[in-house]
């Protein structure tokens, strides 16, 4: 209740010359929401059918000197007026939030003002956008499904500070991952959003980022994980029935140099560049069991490298 309240003016008054009256404004509206200099007509009943934040004000006695707009009681918010204007468009459009790819700033203000207002409806569907784009399975992860939020340069950044900031928990380890695949100089110097905005991870993402990079790509070429199959110890019980023992093993001995020398975070990848070409027959399918057990390896500990708890704890609190 301490997020809502109403101006002490003691006084009827319309909108003066600093507010704006937003197109969401409904003439048989009972109620007018401002936030920052945004006025928006509503109606009670329908903000009361679907947060229980507002259902409990309603049912609070409103002050007989409460300003008005036009009549209406103002409800003053202290959000961000374009989180409140497209939360509202979502209440009185459900459709919109059924569409296969939404902005990130619809998903985002839903979150936001969905969670602080307890709109659960409107905040579960999406939540679930951010839990499809960051699962908690690697099955998941690997699937080829259409994104249901529209790309843009440093979204992981903003998905991942929205994940952390709203306590989606479950979303955090992928939500890390991609984020610092981005490499280091997007890390450190950010990426330019389509409006001309930098995206750049908070210090505290940086901070997790930078470290839990450094961890994963030092554990992917490691014996058990995701690239130590390149290893030449890893290949003694293969070697024997290997079709082309000299065209294998100069292979995985170039492959594993070129990965020894990359900065790049590839735990999770899947593909090893020219392996049809380095790898036999006999040797192809022994890699990709190889690779699977290292990439599931690595999935099971992926939230330990980024400070988090185990896959397990990371309950969602909305």
């Amino acid at each position: 209740m301490s997020e809502l309240h109403t101006s002490p003016a003691k006084r009827q008054r319309t909108e003066d010359a600093s507010t704006t009256r937003s197109d969401v404004w409904y003439k048989d509206g009972s109620v007018v929401l401002q936030a920052q200099k945004t006025q928006f007509r509503v109606h009670l009943s329908v903000l009361c059918q679907h947060s229980s934040v507002f259902g409990e004000m309603q049912s609070l006695p409103q002050p007989p000197d409460q300003p008005c707009v036009d009549g209406c009681p103002i409800i003053e918010l202290p959000d961000d007026a374009a989180d409140v204007e497209h939360l509202l468009r979502v209440l009185y459009n459900m459709k919109i939030m059924f569409q296969p790819v939404l902005p990130f700033a619809v998903v985002a203000a839903v979150i936001r003002v969905g969670r602080k207002y307890d709109f659960r409806d409107l905040l579960d569907l999406a939540v679930e956008r951010v839990t499809f784009e960051n699962p908690t399975t690697l099955d998941e992860f690997d699937a080829q499904r259409p994104t249901r939020i529209e790309p843009y340069p440093g979204i992981a950044f903003d998905i991942l500070a929205l994940a952390r900031e709203n306590h989606i928990l479950s979303a955090l380890p992928v939500a890390y991952y991609r984020a610092a695949v981005n490499g280091l100089n997007a890390l450190l110097d950010g990426l330019l959003r389509k409006d001309g905005t930098l995206a750049v991870p908070a210090p505290v993402d940086l901070h997790r980022c930078l470290r839990g990079r450094e961890s994963l790509i030092n554990l992917q070429m490691q014996a058990g994980y995701t690239w130590g199959w390149l290893q030449p110890q890893e290949w003694h019980d293969i070697e024997p029935c290997c079709h082309a023992p000299q065209l294998c093993a100069s292979g995985r001995a170039e492959q594993l140099r070129d990965y020894l020398e990359t900065t790049e975070l590839r735990a999770l990848s899947t593909v090893t560049p020219g392996s049809p070409a380095f790898l036999c027959g006999r040797c192809r399918p022994y890699s990709d069991e190889m690779l699977d057990v290292g990439r599931r390896n690595t999935w099971d500990e992926l939230p330990e490298h980024f400070g988090l708890p185990y896959w397990d704890e990371l309950t969602n609190d909305l």
